[in-house]
């Protein structure tokens, strides 16, 4: 069975992309077989993983599938093999989905009835969403069923929080389906009044309901994007490695 998690919050710059390549990362430095889908129209997940050449490529890709429906099958040849993972690269077309989508039959299904068509059996497929409430971040959390939230160590992540809640509530009740919220990934986290408060505040608030993970600011992790690989692959030590471990042991025990 193929684990699935999106990644996603709303409020943009809370490291979002980060956590996804790193965590897909730790999950392939574990052994695992993984999917990465940028669902990013701005492609940032796609540029970080070394595909800037995929971003502006012609059509067929990942957008194309997304839209068509007879043409849902060619995922399969949409793939890239990256030294970790496998990836499905965004493209710059991708920026007309949520229009594209609106008023198209099973528009919040898309991305389920894409990965239906998959030939390969992935252990964990990742998938890295936009940063904003819509079709396409719909589709992610209908696909996944599971969410892992990133989030800054500071006070604006409080209502953040709250219109994502709101938002996967309306999801539930209208697809009569769960989803499922597995943990939060505090990042860029400094030493600072502010951010020891929130991440009080992510214990006392959501703590008995999810792990919280906490990740250091660490240039490291800058370096290895620019370099298209996870912390993993990159030349240099981090100590948040351990905690991208983590969580991926974590999501193991998934049932």
């Amino acid at each position: 069975m193929t684990t699935k998690i999106a990644c996603t919050n709303q409020k943009g710059g809370v490291g979002k992309t980060t956590t996804a390549i790193n965590v897909a990362g730790a999950l392939s430095e574990r052994g695992h077989d993984v999917l990465f889908i940028d669902l990013d129209p701005q492609g940032h997940a796609t540029e970080g993983l070394g595909l800037g050449q995929a971003y502006e490529s012609e059509p067929p890709h990942l957008g194309t599938v997304l839209v068509e429906i007879g043409e849902q099958e060619r995922v399969n040849d949409l793939i890239y093999e990256h030294e970790e993972m496998d990836v499905l690269a965004a493209n710059i077309d991708m920026f007309t989905l949520e229009t594209d989508l609106t008023g198209a039959m099973r528009s919040r299904e898309r991305l389920e009835m894409v990965l239906d068509e998959l030939e390969y059996e992935y252990d964990f497929v990742v998938v890295d969403c936009p940063p904003s409430l819509g079709h396409l971040t719909d589709n992610a959390l209908l696909a996944c069923g599971n969410l892992l939230v990133p989030a800054l160590a500071e006070g604006t992540s409080i209502r953040a929080l709250e219109i994502l809640y709101d938002q996967i509530d309306s999801l539930e009740q209208g697809y009569e389906t769960t989803i499922r919220e597995v943990g939060l990934v505090a990042n860029r986290v400094e030493t600072d009044g502010e951010a020891e408060e929130m991440m009080e505040w992510f214990e006392a608030t959501l703590g008995d309901q999810m792990p919280i993970w906490e990740i250091r600011k660490r240039v490291a992790l800058k370096r290895a994007w620019n370099e298209g690989v996870s912390i993993f692959t990159h030349s240099e030590e981090c100590d948040m490695e351990a905690v991208y471990l983590d969580i991926a042991r974590y999501l193991e025990d998934l049932e």
